[in-house]
């Protein structure tokens, strides 16, 4: 737990500065770098509806592959400052997006837009339920309700401002995004009075675990 606890604290002095040459690859930073890439490179709902060819899916397997070794690749590589490091796994990323996007249509690349505009909607409806949910539970008033919904609505302005900020890049972006949300649950509890967040915490603490999902069979698998 030490061993750790030290290697987190090196590494975040490194990152402050940015001049020091990155430590040791930490297991539990290892994991997390994984996860992100499994999820960048699950096949979602939206790529096995864009009915692609076997040839697009080949290509999508070949540059998944090369992708990850080169992932592999800088993550061994321990001579290189934490800047140099950060610079090179920003532009290994951007690269593999922009090939990826270069195997789809034209017309693949509409109706992928098409159908996140869709699920964005969805995603929107789904939200204004759950707040009024919210309001009966917590038992809101209508100015507590309105002060929520603006907060809400920055919110996601600002979310969206961070996503299309091509200077960032994705540690930036999710330094940022970490800073926002934490400004908006702090928002959030200035709203509540001492009641409400009591109910609410006690709701979190029973609401039931989330199911985890199906592993997608692996013949479908295409990014």
């Amino acid at each position: 737990m030490k061993k750790i606890f030290l290697a987190a604290t090196v590494l975040s002095l490194a990152f402050s500065i940015q001049a020091q040459e990155i430590p040791e690859r930490k297991a539990e930073r290892q994991d997390r770098s994984d996860l992100r890439q499994k999820r960048m490179h699950r096949p979602g709902m939206e790529m096995r509806n864009l009915e692609l060819t076997e040839a697009q899916r080949e290509q999508f397997k070949q540059q998944r592959e090369s992708f990850q070794k080169q992932m592999q690749e800088l993550k061994k590589n321990d001579e290189i400052t934490v800047k140099e490091w950060r610079n090179k796994m920003e532009t290994l990323r951007k690269e593999n997006k922009s090939k990826m996007d270069n195997i789809l249509t034209q017309e693949q690349k509409d109706k992928m837009k098409k159908m996140r505009v869709e699920g964005a909607e969805r995603r929107k409806g789904m939200m204004e339920k759950r707040e009024e949910v919210r309001k009966d539970r917590l038992n809101l008033t209508e100015e507590q309700s309105a002060k929520l919904k603006k907060s809400r609505e920055e919110m996601q302005q600002k979310l969206k401002s961070i996503k299309e900020n091509k200077a960032l890049s994705d540690e930036q972006k999710k330094e940022q995004v970490k800073e926002a949300m934490k400004k908006q649950r702090e928002s959030m509890q200035s709203v509540l009075t001492d009641e409400q967040k009591a109910k609410m915490k006690a709701d979190r603490k029973h609401r039931p675990a989330k199911r985890m999902k199906r592993p997608a069979p692996k013949d479908k698998e295409v990014i």
